[in-house]
């Protein structure tokens, strides 16, 4: 007897819908199973086995071959366990009834016949609410329970294992389909990041921060070593605005798929910080692998890739960040396919002037040769360097401000003002589509970054004296624009222009 069972696959961030077919006939004992499964899906033959056995059902002593199809899509993970099952126990009649064809299954097998959670759940959903079966059945394990119905899908029914998902089907058991109140999550949300107020002086470092989170600019941070440049960058998530539930549900759909959303973080409601170390491969900073899975650079979407001691790391790494922070999304190649991934994230990242440490510090001499410092300084790439909009200097404290007891605003009073600025952004960009000044690109900077007469005189002489790229002179226009947003002004004006100028250190010096 052929029995379908419908379920889904992942390929890269979407869903793809899979025929599992299961045929159980006379003959010797097998247990074939085609259509380009991993080894993970392989290895279900054994824990379906034994499930079916532990959950009180016969497992039929025939043939039986299972095909997943479409046959030339690769499979991999274990979410086939259930409908596997699921399967071999209506095609051996175990199951009186065709309920299960109104349905789509996923879920990992334990021995007992427990059903396990799997990543992914949350854009399986989401396939299913914007496809023809929105209405159809979605089982799931009780684990994926909370993403499978943060999308409009309706008909959620989490499972705690085999008997009750036969039990469900059978109708001997009724469950009411899970539904969540997103906005209860959001309710007296805090941040985890560090507080500005606890960060005695660097006022203009700051301030270069406060633009950089208005307008979603790239930053790095340039300064000696012990001038507090790393806890100003952690900092920064705290005066970024709060995700709102799209920009959530996006989060918490690429952690889904990356296999990070666990029972102690069930949603994610605060901006991602991801902060991979110097050592980290090109491919779990920008994504890929084997089976092609989300990097950091996809985990910071929405959020902040905060990259200490820049220089540290490798080539490769660095070089591969040239694209996603112009695209704002990253593209995965493999033989058999092209994965999307998004990448929309706000990079923060900490430099040393020099191999030493202390070129141009106040109280320390430097070391460095100017060839030493030049071939320091060409680990970063003349067009990433053009990317990254603001380069700002920390100085060292003076003992005056170490010893101060007054530490400035804190960053809700400076989230506020973000958040306005944010806000005039929306309503100016609205119609294209787009959220914040970063985003603006080709011929949409010379129609909302307009600057007077003299801001624009000023940026012409700053061009040939700096010998700016074409690309670092309209993100210095972009910078202005935000300085402007900050400041409550329609155009642009010449304080605009050069206060965005100052925060281009390594251009100046060059």
């Amino acid at each position: 007897m052929l029995s379908i069972i419908r379920s889904l696959t992942l390929q890269g961030m979407d869903a793809l819908e899979i025929q599992v077919e299961v045929d159980v006939s006379q003959g010797l004992p097998s247990f074939d199973l085609v259509g380009l499964p991993d080894a993970s899906v392989r290895e279900s033959r054994e824990r379906v086995r034994t499930a079916i056995k532990n959950a009180g059902f016969q497992f039929p002593n025939k043939r039986i071959t299972i095909n997943l199809a479409p046959a030339d899509l690769k499979k991999e993970g274990p979410g086939f366990d259930l409908p596997i099952a699921i399967g071999i126990l209506a095609s051996s009649g175990q199951i009186k009834t065709e309920n299960w064809k109104d349905c789509y299954f996923t879920g990992e097998l334990s021995l007992k016949g427990e059903l396990r959670g799997i990543p992914g759940v949350l854009s399986m959903s989401a396939t299913l609410a914007n496809s023809n079966q929105g209405e159809d059945s979605f089982i799931v394990p009780k684990g994926n329970a909370l993403e499978a119905a943060l999308t409009d899908h309706k008909q959620i029914i989490p499972l705690d294992n085999l008997l009750e998902v036969v039990s469900f089907l059978e109708g001997s058991l009724f469950f009411e389909p899970f539904q969540v109140d997103i906005s209860a999550f959001f309710k007296n949300q805090q941040t985890t990041a560090f507080n500005f107020n606890q960060i005695r002086g660097q006022a203009s470092v700051k301030r270069g921060l406060e633009i950089a989170a208005a307008g979603g600019h790239n930053v790095m941070l340039i300064g000696p070593p012990g001038s507090g440049k790393t806890l100003l960058a952690k900092s920064l998530p705290g005066i970024l605005p709060p995700m709102n539930v799209e920009e959530a549900i996006k989060v918490n759909q690429i952690y889904s798929v990356a296999g990070l959303l666990s029972p102690d973080q069930p949603f994610i409601t605060e901006r991602p910080f991801r902060t991979p170390h110097h050592t980290a491969s090109t491919a779990s900073v920008i994504g890929g692998g084997r089976n092609p899975r989300p990097g950091e650079i996809s985990l910071a979407t929405y959020g902040v890739l905060f990259l200490d001691e820049l220089l540290e790391f490798r080539r490769d790494v660095l070089e591969g960040l040239r694209q996603p922070l112009e695209d704002r999304q990253v593209t995965v190649t493999r033989v058999q396919a092209a994965y999307n991934f998004p990448a929309d994230f706000l990079l923060v990242s900490t430099a040393n002037p020099c191999p030493c440490g202390y070129y141009g510090d106040r109280e320390r001499e430097c070391s460095c040769t100017p060839y030493q410092i030049q071939k320091y300084r060409s680990r970063l790439s003349g067009p990433l360097l053009d990317r990254i909009d603001l380069q700002i200097e920390v100085p060292r404290l003076t003992l005056k401000e170490v010893q101060t007891e007054e530490y400035g605003e804190d960053s809700a009073t400076i989230r506020e003002r973000v958040t306005e600025a944010r806000k005039r952004q929306e309503k100016r960009l609205e119609k294209r589509g787009l959220f914040y000044n970063a985003q603006i690109q080709g011929a949409l900077i010379k129609r909302f970054c307009k600057s007077d007469s003299r801001g624009l005189e000023l940026l012409h002489r700053a061009y040939h004296q700096f010998k700016l790229s074409m690309r670092a002179h309209d993100r210095i226009l972009k910078i202005s624009r935000t300085i402007a947003d900050l400041d409550g002004k329609e155009q642009i004006q010449q304080e605009h222009i050069a206060e965005a100028l100052q925060y281009r250190l390594w251009d100046r010096e060059a």
